[in-house]
């Protein structure tokens, strides 16, 4: 076993037997379950939408070729720059030759799982220019050096409590301040940085091929800010987020909105086609997007699996997730986490390294009923665990310990050949470290359920007298 999945399973097993931590998602979950309830029963026809957004992503996925060029030309005739980025070292390399040549050292960003994925954050920072996170669950994290824990709500896995003692040793807030206390003290700390930032980097919700625009849908109005004050805005989107026509809009935001957090529509939606027009009040001078494959083209190979790419990142799948909500998002060590995250992490990062992802799953299909775009989350699952089998990437003992179940699962006598204490002992022997050590081993029967049928079943000797 690889060191990821070894320490995939270590920090599972810690999480999944935390209790604060439990008792915090649960809470959070169970509000965003609420929510989202509430906003789904007030869509018409949801399955026909959901039908609908597949065959709008089928269509894109199918056309890649001729929609990213199409955005491209359409976003270069407003004057806006496109870039593509084979991989992550290639999109911060671009972003860098961006920065050194405008002398920019300081960075606003706004929510961007892409920024995540290709660490922007620890690269700026390595290269002595400082870069803040505006959204509000991203600068919490941020502050704690941590990862986004989920995929729409970064500072899920925190109480208030938890952020209100954060803010009093960082900035001297009362330890026992209010949300309300708290959001005012971080709109006081981050409008600084708006207003002194030399560059302002975002990623994008959709890609839209007809207009040239890119569309980003928020909250909080930081992604706004972020794209205004700036001189410099620069956008980095996966090649998957394109959407034909702008017409598209009308579906995919309400359906983002209502499976992300339930709303009918995010407070913010905001479409943005170049940089400052002439005529124009405010807006960047210059405008970049970077186009960002980093595996995505690996994920586009796999016919059976490329319907992973139709994500719309609305996170309805980690929420529903049984291991997700056990285990939390920071365990998968990938900026995607859950369901999704482990049905395309292993294509964009290496089946070797990452193909543990997929087994991590009770395979409940709760993910695949709650998907917006209907991908047949846990069908890709398998999917995945087939391709490992087949690349040989497992080890000779699970080979030979699955021939081994697989000849014995099939005929009853050698099931039963051994006895229940026999096999007991064989479970102790070869499982207990694997089972965990918060858990007891199961305790097989004595006598197998076929053995206890016929006994059940004989008939009495004294009625055959």
């Amino acid at each position: 076993m690889g060191n990821i999945a070894a320490e995939f399973l270590e920090t599972a097993e810690q999480k999944v037997f935390d209790t604060d931590h439990r008792r915090i998602i649960n809470h959070n979950i169970g509000k965003y379950d609420a929510s989202v309830a509430r906003g789904l029963s007030r869509m018409i026809n949801l399955d026909n939408s959901k039908k609908k957004g597949h065959a709008i992503k089928w269509k894109v996925m199918e056309n890649l070729d001729k929609f990213l060029p199409e955005f491209e030309a359409n976003f270069q005739k407003r004057g806006g720059k496109v870039i593509w980025a084979n991989d992550a070292e290639e999109a911060q390399r671009e972003i860098l030759n961006i920065l050194t040549r405008a002398n920019a050292k300081t960075v606003i960003k706004s929510k961007s799982m892409a920024t995540e994925e290709i660490h922007l954050n620890e690269f700026l920072e390595s290269n002595d220019i400082e870069s803040v996170e505006s959204d509000l669950g991203e600068y919490i994290v941020q502050l704690l050096g941590q990862r986004p824990y989920h995929i729409v709500t970064p500072a899920m896995h925190l109480s208030k409590e938890d952020i209100a003692r954060l803010f009093h040793n960082r900035f001297g807030t009362p330890i026992d301040a209010t949300p309300e206390q708290l959001t005012q003290k971080a709109r006081e700390l981050l409008r600084e940085k708006y207003l002194r930032a030399d560059v302002g980097i975002t990623g994008a919700n959709f890609l839209i091929a007809d207009t040239g625009s890119i569309s980003i849908s928020e909250n909080e109005g930081n992604a706004r800010l972020t794209t205004t004050f700036p001189k410099i805005q620069i956008s980095i989107v996966g090649i998957e987020k394109i959407i034909p026509s702008i017409a598209d809009l009308d579906l995919f935001l309400p359906m983002l909105a209502t499976h992300g957090t339930g709303q009918n529509l995010t407070v913010y939606n905001t479409l943005l086609s170049g940089p400052r027009q002439p005529g124009e009040t405010d807006g960047p001078n210059e405008m970049y997007v970077i186009l960002l494959d980093n595996g995505r083209t690996n994920l586009l190979a796999q016919k059976e699996q490329r319907q992973g790419l139709y994500c719309i990142r609305c996170g309805a799948c980690l929420n529903v997730c049984p291991i997700y909500k056990n285990i939390g998002g920071h365990t998968y060590e990938t900026a995607y986490t859950g369901p999704i995250g482990s049905v395309i992490t292993p294509h964009m990062r290496g089946m070797e390294d990452f193909k543990h992802l997929s087994f991590a799953s009770s395979l409940c299909g709760a993910c695949t009923s709650v998907c917006p775009v209907k991908i047949d989350i846990h069908k890709m699952l398998l999917l995945n665990r087939r391709d490992a089998v087949k690349e040989n990437l497992v080890t000779k003992k699970e080979r030979w310990g699955w021939a081994g179940w697989k000849k014995g699962m099939l005929k009853r006598k050698t099931m039963d050949f051994f006895s229940g204490k026999m096999k007991n002992y064989l479970l102790k022997l070869f499982f207990k470290k694997s089972w965990g050590q918060y858990k007891e081993m199961p305790e097989v029967a004595e006598k197998s359920f076929s053995k206890q049928w016929a006994e059940r079943s004989r008939p009495d000797k004294n009625e055959e007298d």
